[in-house]
């Protein structure tokens, strides 16, 4: 009886004509068929060298690499071959740039083999004090902590891995001194601040964009890739399905960041309304679209300048578009949402996660509840906790800053003579043509409702020669 081949070794089989014939998988297509190449010879023997030799040449990378090739080229292997593939797009970036650009340049030619603790510390080392590539004039020669440790990650998963596949013994990396891991400053918006911020939002035409973020804490990412279909106007629910990045210019849409982030939000009715009134002047799929470019949402550095330039005409202090997350989780804890709610609305994977972030607004409201028991039990006159005594000053005197600049999309108001002004909208056509349009009125706001109404015909118009076009 013949004896069976090893699964994955090919197989060996005499022709009719004589010869003998070799045949091994090499692949799947995208269809999970296998992919054979064959080699024929004139005996058996020759013909199971010519499959050595085929497999050989079509074997996995894995089986090529070698306890003796350089760190570098490990790095490049693992990094395609484990990593890219799970990553998402602009995580990849970041992947990209630590390892072509500092791991590879610094310790990519040392043996993978002879790779020591010493040589990594160096290089950690390196990295702190002259490891900047660009802008060293702005932020100095050293790179931050968090880039060190993120570059230690990344040579620590590739060791594991190579000693996993029994390229080397041990991962000289565990045990590697890093700078003290620090939590992320978090800045949030007073509602002093937040008044003015949104006052100020609403001159400058991103009101609300500002207001939903501030009402549900959604990632930058997720609120830019929200379309009207995502929004139930009957019910308020809001579902997260979706978060756009842009990449080189180029618009990405992909899932969320983990599969909690997948949720429906319930709006409250008041922002509902809000954005009720809001989509009769959109003529767009997405929420937030572009004034600039057709079919596509705002771009994220977009709105982080216009958020700068707002807090800026609101005399806010600086925060980050994340912040504004951050200031909605800290009110929505202060007025008594229980953590498990807050985790699910703003898609953390647990609870835990929320209470990590936030511990400083939930033991200032322990001591809260404290206060307020011995209140009620001890019949004391205890004094609250700083945080529930802030006094709220009134905002309503606080006039915003109108800029001599009207934003994109709106057309623009000239006044001819003490009677007369003009509006003027110039878009390009479905075939990427300028025209020009203009209305006249006898006063500004006259000329203000009528470049309006105008500017949502031309649009409609537009969009429905393209659909003809296509």
């Amino acid at each position: 009886m013949a004896k069976k081949r090893k699964y994955g070794s090919g197989t060996v089989r005499k022709r009719s004509d004589g010869r003998w014939e070799a045949r091994v998988v090499i692949g799947y297509d995208d269809s999970g068929n296998p992919k054979t190449k064959n080699v024929l010879a004139k005996t058996k023997a020759e013909c199971l060298l010519k499959l050595e030799e085929l497999k050989e040449k079509y074997a996995p990378p894995v089986t090529k690499c070698k306890p003796d090739m350089p760190f570098g080229d490990w790095m490049d292997f693992w990094y395609q071959n484990y990593c890219k593939p799970q990553l998402r797009l602009n995580t990849q970036l970041g992947y990209e740039d630590r390892i072509y650009k500092h791991i590879i340049p610094e310790i990519g030619k040392i043996p993978l083999n002879q790779l020591t603790q010493s040589d990594l510390q160096q290089f950690y080392a390196k990295l702190k004090t002259s490891g900047r590539l660009i802008r060293v004039k702005q932020y100095g020669p050293g790179l931050s902590d968090r880039m060190v440790r993120v570059c230690h990650a990344n040579c620590r998963s590739a060791l594991q891995k190579a000693v996993e596949e029994g390229l080397i013994r041990i991962n000289p990396a565990i045990g590697c001194k890093l700078p003290p891991k620090k939590s992320g400053e978090m800045n949030i918006l007073t509602q002093e601040e937040m008044q003015r911020f949104l006052i100020q939002a609403k001159q400058d035409g991103y009101y609300e964009l500002f207001l939903l973020e501030l009402g549900t804490g959604l990632r930058l990412g997720e609120i830019l890739a929200l379309q009207w279909d995502d929004l139930n106007l009957e019910t308020g629910e809001l579902r997260i399905t979706k978060s756009a990045t842009f990449i080189k210019g180029e618009l990405h849409i992909t899932e969320p960041k983990t599969k909690s982030s997948i949720r429906v939000i319930v709006l409250p009715g008041s922002l509902l309304e809000i954005l009720k009134n809001y989509k009769a002047t959109v003529n767009s799929r997405w929420m937030f679209p572009s004034p600039v470019k057709e079919d596509c949402p705002l771009t994220p550095n977009f709105v982080r300048r216009r958020m700068q330039q707002t807090l800026e005409r609101a005399k806010c202090k600086k925060v980050r578009f994340h912040d504004l997350r951050h200031t909605f989780a800290t009110m929505a804890l202060e007025h008594g949402m229980d953590v498990k709610t807050l985790s699910t609305i703003i898609g953390h994977i647990s609870s835990a996660t929320t209470l990590d972030i936030y511990s400083h607004v939930t033991d200032t409201m322990q001591k809260q509840a404290a206060v307020k028991i011995d209140h009620q039990i001890g019949k004391t006159d205890a004094p609250m906790p700083p945080d529930e005594q802030k006094q709220h000053t009134d905002q309503s005197g606080f006039q915003p800053y109108k800029s001599k600049y009207r934003k994109a999309g709106t057309g623009g108001i000239y006044q001819l003579n003490d009677h007369l002004w003009e509006g003027k909208y110039s878009p390009r056509d479905a075939h990427g043509k300028r025209i020009s349009r203009n209305v006249y009125a006898k006063t500004r706001e006259e000329c203000e409702e009528k470049l309006a109404a105008m500017i949502e015909e031309v649009k409609k118009e537009i969009a429905a020669e393209k659909k003809l076009m296509h």
